[in-house]
């Protein structure tokens, strides 16, 4: 996997953080960095730690799947990328302006669970684990930071887009690995 389908992975994982933190953002009546930064190590920390879990267990498993890796690979993203898309038509979703651990632990771990899958999809596809963890948390980080300002200064009509998107984009990854796995790209 090259490091441009990397990112692209990075930033649809990203975006049910980001999401959330629109969410978050909108429930602060008075921002301030901490706010950010807390919700972008949250975010960051689940959506890195969970690949690097996904791809241990995967890993475990990769040999005795490695024929059905990209019809894996291409069912866990349309899974996840429907499922996001399917939360961005859904109801808004109500936060409070709590940071702290007991607030965005539960948030950081519900929003990570797809970052999960897609470990276990790096091991079938025997990406190096590493720079894509790194990759992705630092961007889960930044959207999250991101996601707090634009919240708090915007409202919430960009909450549904910003999952609409990071949907989109993993299906796309989804049909890619198998195009290219069928030999059609």
């Amino acid at each position: 996997m090259s490091m441009w389908e990397l990112f692209v992975v990075a930033v649809g994982v990203s975006m049910d953080a980001f999401a959330i933190a629109i969410c978050k953002g909108l429930s602060v009546e008075k921002l301030e960095k901490k706010h950010m930064a807390i919700t972008g190590l949250w975010f960051g920390g689940a959506q890195a730690l969970m690949p690097l879990l996904g791809y241990l267990l995967g890993s475990t498993f990769a040999d005795a799947v490695t024929k059905a890796a990209p019809w894996l690979s291409f069912a866990l993203l349309a899974i996840i990328g429907v499922n996001m898309i399917r939360e961005a038509r859904g109801d808004t979703e109500k936060l409070d302006a709590d940071f702290s651990a007991k607030a965005m632990f539960p948030l950081a771990i519900a929003d990570s669970i797809d970052a999960l899958a897609v470990g276990v999809t790096f091991a079938f596809m025997k990406v190096s684990i590493l720079p894509a963890i790194l990759l992705i948390g630092v961007t889960t980080f930044l959207f999250s930071a991101a996601g707090v300002r634009i919240g708090h200064q915007f409202g919430a009509k960009y909450k549904s887009k910003a999952e609409m998107a990071g949907g989109i984009i993993l299906l796309v990854m989804g049909v890619c690995i198998l195009l290219e796995h069928t030999g059609i790209l």
